[in-house]
């Protein structure tokens, strides 16, 4: 089984939407993908949730109670919600619930809550940030960022944290890509250079399908190597 972790350079950079996108192509191709997320925040129905979203549009046939272990109401950071609710994420539960997932797909796309060092829980006597469910479970990162001003300093601060971390990063997609902007075309090739980080598809502003730019989709995902 290969899996790999969705993770962005802020919240609303469009994780879930390239995720779907992610998805929808592995299915086209048919291969057998799975897609699981640990929390949501900001909905009560998980058909209406971001994985819901990921479901219906890729087309995935797992139910809807396998996409999501936590879903929180009040539209805030997974920390704030889960203490105001007084339910807490258990990385017991989340790695349950993502290896049953895995256990009946070929591929896991993990999405990430908000950027990598979103709180996850964050009480006086637990804390959990993003990243420690990304080490728990050893998955390699694909870091989405947006493809205009500013993002060349976002992307690096977050490859930049994500190094520090011994996270492995397979690569980067560029969301809202303008093939025809120089400036888009600059921050691709700065990012590159800058990170050492593939820039592995673009993503043109509500476009249906990703933009590869080298090997496969497949080739993103590494295999997990433990359990």
């Amino acid at each position: 089984m290969k899996a790999v972790f969705v993770t962005g350079t802020d919240t609303d950079i469009g994780k879930t939407y390239v995720s779907a996108l992610i998805c929808k192509s592995l299915v086209k191709q048919n291969l057998n993908v799975g897609y699981y997320k640990a929390a949501i925040s900001g909905e009560d129905n998980i058909k209406n949730s971001d994985a819901g979203y990921v479901k219906d549009v890729a087309g995935l046939k797992q139910s809807y109670e396998s996409l999501l272990s936590y879903l929180y109401q009040d539209p805030l950071s997974p920390h704030l919600a889960a203490r105001i609710e007084q339910r807490f994420v258990d990385l017991k539960k989340v790695s349950e619930d993502f290896h049953q997932v895995a256990a009946l797909h070929d591929y896991v796309l993990m999405e990430g809550s908000g950027g990598i060092v979103c709180p996850i829980v964050y009480e006086k006597d637990k804390k959990i940030l993003l990243e420690d469910i990304v080490k728990l479970l050893c998955l390699p990162v694909v870091i989405v960022a947006d493809a205009g001003l500013g993002t060349i300093n976002q992307t690096t601060l977050c490859c930049h944290y994500l190094k520090s971390k011994s996270i492995a990063i397979n690569g980067i997609i560029l969301n809202n890509f303008d093939k025809n902007k120089t400036m888009h075309q600059d921050n691709l090739a700065m990012i590159e250079d800058i990170n050492k980080v593939k820039v592995i598809a673009t993503v043109a502003s509500q476009a249906a399908e990703l933009s590869m730019r080298v090997g496969s989709l497949s080739d993103a995902f590494s295999l997990i190597t433990k359990f």
